[in-house]
Formats: C-alpha cells, sequence, structure tokens
C-alpha cells in the first residue's frame, strides 16, 4: 500500500473504528443492564461459590489427621516353652482313668460339661460323675482348681 491507497481508505477505516468502539460500547451497556437486572442473582451465586470454597477448604483441614502413623517392624524373639512331659507317677498316685483325664484336658480348654459330653459323645450325667470323681481324686472343689492342679502335675496341658 502507498501513501496515495492509504487517503482513499482513510474514510472507511474511521468508519470501522468508530462502529467498533460503538459496538463495544453497546456490549458495555448491556452487560450492564445484565447485571443491574440481574444483581440479586449473581450475588447469590458468588456467595455460594464462596462459600463452597470455604467447606472444601475446612473439610479438606478436619479431614486430615493430625498425629502421623508410623510403620516400625522389629523383630521380637518369643522364648521357646518347655516341652510338655507327661507326668505318669502323678496319675497313678492319685488314680485318674484314662476318661477323667481326658475330661480334666477337656475342662482346661474352657468347655462346659454339655460341650464336653457332646465332645466325648457321652451323656451329660456321665460327665457329672467323672468330673465328681476327678475333684474327689484330686482334692479340689471347684474345675479351676483341678485344671491349675492338673497344669502343676503336668498331667495336662
Amino acid at each position: 500500500m502507498t501513501l496515495g491507497n492509504l487517503n482513499n481508505y482513510k474514510e472507511t477505516l474511521i468508519y470501522g473504528v468508530v462502529l467498533a468502539v460503538l459496538l463495544v460500547l453497546l456490549r458495555w451497556l448491556e452487560l450492564r443492564f445484565l447485571i443491574i437486572t440481574h444483581a440479586f442473582e449473581i450475588y447469590a451465586a458468588a456467595i455460594a461459590v464462596l462459600f463452597t470454597g470455604l467447606g472444601i477448604w475446612l473439610a479438606l483441614k478436619l479431614s486430615k489427621p493430625k498425629i502421623q502413623t508410623q510403620i516400625i517392624e522389629k523383630v521380637i524373639e518369643v522364648p521357646q516353652q518347655p516341652q510338655f512331659v507327661f507326668n505318669k507317677q502323678a496319675v497313678s498316685k492319685f488314680g485318674l482313668s484314662c476318661r477323667e483325664l481326658e475330661v480334666l484336658q477337656l475342662m482346661s480348654e474352657g468347655l462346659s460339661n454339655q460341650e464336653i459330653a457332646d465332645h466325648l459323645f457321652l451323656s451329660l450325667p456321665t460327665i457329672k460323675t467323672h468330673g465328681s470323681r476327678l475333684f474327689e481324686k484330686l482334692e479340689v472343689r471347684r474345675r479351676t482348681q483341678a485344671v491349675e492342679l492338673g497344669k502343676k502335675l503336668a498331667i495336662i496341658r
């Protein structure tokens, strides 16, 4: 383009610039009118966005653990218990039968008389009889005493 050609388009360029300014002015007025007519909705949306952001921030702060958990692995050696050795002399001294030993062993495992009867396929009165004879022979009054004495004498585990 030469200077002569520029003068020919001068009016067209001025009209184009003026129309662009008018268009920007109209859009600004339209936006301003839109803001004025819908001010409540715009303010409500802004407040909603603000409180949503605040809620997310607060939830992240409150849900973050304050104590940091660290997992530490250590090897702990458990001392081996001595091997169980059955004491036949104590059994013969007290005159215990094999069935009484079975009943005493099941008592030490925490089974009730009914559970012992079910386990050994015997009736409940039979188990009660074995238990009372066991208590007489060991000279104890309760199951816990019989179990404790049986473990001390090494006749049950």
